[in-house]
């Protein structure tokens, strides 16, 4: 009586037969390997891919032949110190190429005579030829102590503002450029730079934005003259009641800006351009809607209306007194000052241009005749 077929396959655990610690029970393939298990789990889904431990083919480089298959195994700490250590991954390096910008190259973006502040000296050879009959024979004006301003170097000139749109810096830089040769740049408020047409026009005149460093490389590393007017918009906003009484000249930052570009500052007192354009009222609801310091109604707009009053001035006198440059004895180049000495500093140069103002106020004849 036979027995019992032999069976197909081991248990676990035995060890020399077919099908021992095999995951699959079933017969092993002709070439005598066990068959691989089902990849899908036997879900159906392929399993997710896993960088470390499913072939990986690189693209071949240009001119390379076609990479074999890498297959990865497991990281085992028991022959890390047998085993070598694996074949660095090939990268690409980039290099990263900075193109110069335009102002590092001479001339770049540069329109004709156009400097880099927007200034041209053709538009101010324009300028001086339109303005000069309004300068000799419309305002006459005169100039006194003209020798204070250097011949070269830096220098910030300060002098009071007045005018409901103010006459008197295109006065000082025509005077200067005509007089002493010297280009002079004005510092003004954004809201010029800011109006259409205006602003370019402004720039192209010699206007620059007021800010500190404007103002430090013009002075210090281009060694040019610089007008500025401390009171700002409340000198020109001022009502003709209130006529050559300066306001106050800020925070002093003049006068810091003076102290670190190791320059002097050179005070003139100007007489004339209150009476040019006098400010009768402001109403300050216009100026809120416009976004403007000030909305003046002045004595021009009632005798020539609201056009024509706004560009034509009334021919007054002017008078115009350089005062004796102001040196700073403290090292330039310096990260902050004495606030004390720079508040100090602005009212005494604030007192000297007042005390001028009275003094040639006294010796005036008349607004128009001087």
């Amino acid at each position: 009586m036979s027995g019992p077929p032999p069976p197909t396959g081991g248990q676990p655990g035995d060890g020399g037969q077919p099908g021992a610690n095999n995951p699959s029970d079933e017969p092993p393939t002709p070439e005598g390997r066990p068959k691989p298990a089902d990849p899908t789990g036997g879900t159906g889904r392929p399993a997710p891919f896993h960088p470390r431990f499913d072939p990986v083919t690189l693209p071949p480089e240009p001119g390379e032949a076609p990479a074999a298959s890498v297959e990865a195994t497991p990281f085992d700490p028991a022959q890390a110190s047998t085993s070598a250590p694996p074949a660095p991954r090939r990268t690409t390096a980039v290099t990263v190429v900075h193109t110069p910008e335009s102002r590092d190259v001479p001339s770049a973006g540069r329109i004709g005579d156009v400097d880099e502040w927007g200034r041209s000296e053709r538009m101010r050879s324009m300028a001086r030829a339109l303005y000069g009959p309004v300068y000799r024979n419309w305002f006459r004006a005169e100039w006194e102590g003209l020798d204070h301003i250097p011949a070269s170097g830096g220098a910030l000139l300060v002098a009071n503002h007045a005018g409901a749109i103010p006459s008197d810096a295109p006065v000082i830089m025509h005077g200067i450029e005509t007089e002493l040769g010297r280009p002079v740049y004005g510092l003004a408020d954004h809201f010029f730079k800011q109006l259409p047409g205006v602003g370019t026009l402004w720039n192209r005149m010699g206007g620059v934005v007021a800010h500190p460093d404007n103002a430090y490389r013009l002075l210090r590393r281009q060694g040019q003259l610089v007008l500025v007017f401390p009171e700002g918009s409340k000198g020109p906003g001022k009502h003709t009641s209130q006529r050559y009484q300066l306001r106050r000249f800020g925070r002093g930052g003049f006068v810091a800006i003076a102290m670190r570009a190791g320059v002097p500052v050179i005070p003139i007192a100007v007489v004339g351009a209150e009476e040019s354009m006098p400010v009768l009222f402001k109403p300050p609801g216009i100026a809120r809607t416009l976004g403007a310091p000030y909305f003046p109604i002045t004595a021009n707009h009632l005798l020539f209306g609201p056009l024509l009053g706004s560009v034509l001035y009334l021919p007054a006198k002017f008078r115009l007194r350089v005062l004796p440059p102001v040196h700073f004895d403290v090292p330039s180049d310096q990260q902050r000052y004495s606030r004390s000495l720079i508040m100090e500093e602005s009212e005494r140069i604030r007192g000297t241009i007042q005390d001028a103002l009275v003094d040639m106020l006294r010796q005036r004849r008349s607004v128009w005749r001087g």
